[in-house]
């Protein structure tokens, strides 16, 4: 049976706020198996026989059906998500450095993102990916950076998300 990561957007750092036992219960009852969380920021692994588009469905439904909230979720088969990681063009550890990769479900949304390689901040780079953006930034510069001014934008909350490549690491090995 194919196995899932699953990122949900907003979760746990910016006013939504859900204890993982429970993420997994409403995923668990949705039909899911195998559910396992990771860390307490919305990192979800799980086996579905579904796609990945009915696996996103069904997740985003069962979490706003038991929690109240707007639920976005992107989700990724396992497979993909190791050839994403690998795919990563810099240095995977760069001291006083965070190695990230955002996630986009959106190709308009991925297109504008794109454009912000030609306009890195200083020790900023960005690079687009297949339907992912790249990105690694100074620690003290990541909210003040052009990647992260941006993201900041409502219009990319339901179809993007951000992990740090040690993360992805734990959900790839979970």
């Amino acid at each position: 049976m194919p196995r899932y990561a699953a990122f949900l957007r907003g979760v746990n750092v910016g006013g939504v706020t859900l204890k993982m036992a429970a993420v997994a219960d409403a995923l668990r009852g949705a039909g899911f198996t195998d559910v396992k969380t990771l860390l307490a920021s919305g990192n979800v692994v799980l086996d579905s026989p579904s796609d990945t588009a009915t696996v996103r469905a069904t997740a985003e439904r069962a979490l706003r059906d038991e929690f109240g909230y707007d639920a976005w979720v992107l989700v990724y088969d396992l497979a993909t998500l190791g050839a994403l990681s690998a795919a990563y063009p810099f240095p995977r550890e760069v001291d006083g450095h965070h190695s990230y990769i955002t996630f986009v479900s959106d190709d308009a949304v991925l297109a504008e993102l794109s454009e912000l390689a030609d306009l890195p901040g200083d020790g900023e780079k960005i690079e687009p990916g297949d339907g992912v953006i790249y990105w690694q930034v100074r620690r003290a510069n990541t909210l003040d950076s052009s990647m992260g001014k941006t993201m900041g934008k409502k219009r990319y909350k339901s179809s993007t998300t951000t992990r740090n490549l040690r993360t992805i690491d734990k959900v790839l090995r979970g």
